[in-house]
């Protein structure tokens, strides 16, 4: 296994496959509302209040318990009771009707899921659906009303690089454990076994081991500002680079899953590679930056709108380059550095059905592409 792998940090032994894929369909519908924050009020569902309720930071101490009660265990049984096949993952309480947001991996082909609360009463959960190209699910359980205590959702896109934040989960089975860190990098590109790289993920120094996939982390205010969905290490084990799904992410997901059981993405219909300086040297640009497409798939929103793939290889010092395709400079006029920046602006802003204006360097010259976004198909 290559030493820098990606491993999930939820079910005790389940691993994501490292398959870097530069491949470009990914994203959600509607653009989140501005300090939306799920509330653990008496509303029935969770999408309310305004960050400015809950402006106040916390000690470490508060947060915990303030989040402990909507944090829960999630076991799992994999097929027969006869060959059956066990693993622990964490989740927290969405709304009112029981609903559970947790990580896709933890549930995956679960013949039989439990929830333990906090005091330590279990129910058995229904998946109610699953979305595994942003790695989340939603699961419902029949509960004691007393213990449903939703957690509030706050607005991932106000996190900053070196803000504190705190992780709260069941790593290596141990229910009720906190960790806490900073934000070390945001907008990350996490591989993923559906084919598809997630986009946007945060990226913490939090210690995220094996039991904690699907809990939340927490900002200094108590608010969910992501869900721990993987690490990244030789071994399974924390070694100082953990990921976490965004909260905006989970603000538009998880109403639809509830709703329909799955969530349709929208997808372009690309492969290529970013513009390095050795690639802008080989094209003779100005600047190392935009996105180069070098395959577009038949019949593909892309396709459709005359995007151009690579159709010739030239040879540098020994290495082969492929050139000749469109370079995407720009979306929906936002600059393109590189395929996270398109990824990114898709999974935040677009929707199956979205028009999308992509800027391209075509034979020395910009233009303007229209692309109408298609339901992406499946990545397996």
């Amino acid at each position: 296994m290559d030493k820098s792998g990606v491993f999930v940090g939820g079910v005790i032994g389940a691993a994501i496959v490292v398959a870097i894929v530069a491949v470009l369909f990914i994203s959600p519908p509607e653009s989140l509302k501005p300090n939306i924050i799920a509330s653990n009020d008496d509303s029935d569902n969770a999408i309310e209040k305004t960050a400015s309720s809950f402006s106040k930071s916390l000690s470490l101490i508060e947060i915990f318990e303030k989040s402990e009660p909507g944090v829960v265990r999630v076991n799992v049984q994999r097929g027969e009771s006869g060959e059956a096949t066990g693993g622990v993952g964490s989740g927290f309480v969405f709304d009112k009707k029981g609903h559970i947001v947790t990580n896709a991996h933890v549930v995956k082909e679960a013949s039989k899921v439990v929830v333990t609360f906090l005091d330590g009463r279990s129910y058995n959960a229904e998946i109610i659906g699953t979305d595994e190209y942003t790695d989340i699910a939603i699961i419902k359980v029949n509960a004691d009303l007393s213990l449903l205590q939703p957690l509030y959702i706050g607005d991932s896109s106000n996190l900053k690089v070196g803000e504190q934040i705190a992780a709260i989960g069941n790593p290596f089975g141990l229910s009720g454990s906190m960790t806490s860190g900073i934000v070390s990098q945001l907008g990350r590109l996490l591989p993923s076994g559906s084919g598809y790289s997630i986009p946007d993920v945060i990226q913490t120094d939090a210690a995220i081991n094996p039991g904690n996939s699907g809990g939340p982390l927490l900002n200094m205010r108590g608010e969910i500002v992501g869900i721990n969905t993987a690490i990244q290490s030789a071994t399974g084990e924390f070694t100082g680079v953990g990921f976490s799904i965004p909260s905006q992410t989970v603000a538009k997901i998880v109403p639809t899953l509830i709703e329909k059981g799955e969530y349709k993405h929208p997808w372009i219909g690309i492969s290529g590679r970013d513009i390095d300086p050795d690639m802008a040297s080989v094209l003779n640009l100005k600047n190392a930056v935009g996105f180069l497409v070098i395959t577009v798939v038949e019949d593909s929103p892309a396709f459709d709108a005359g995007l151009v793939g690579s159709d010739k290889t030239v040879e540098v010092d020994g290495i082969n380059y492929q050139v000749g395709g469109d370079i995407i400079l720009s979306v929906d006029g936002k600059e393109v550095r590189k395929i996270d920046d398109i990824l990114i602006h898709l999974q935040r802003t677009k929707s199956v059905g979205d028009e999308m204006i992509l800027e391209i360097l075509r034979d020395g010259r910009t233009t303007n592409i229209s692309i109408t976004l298609d339901e992406r198909p499946n990545g397996n």
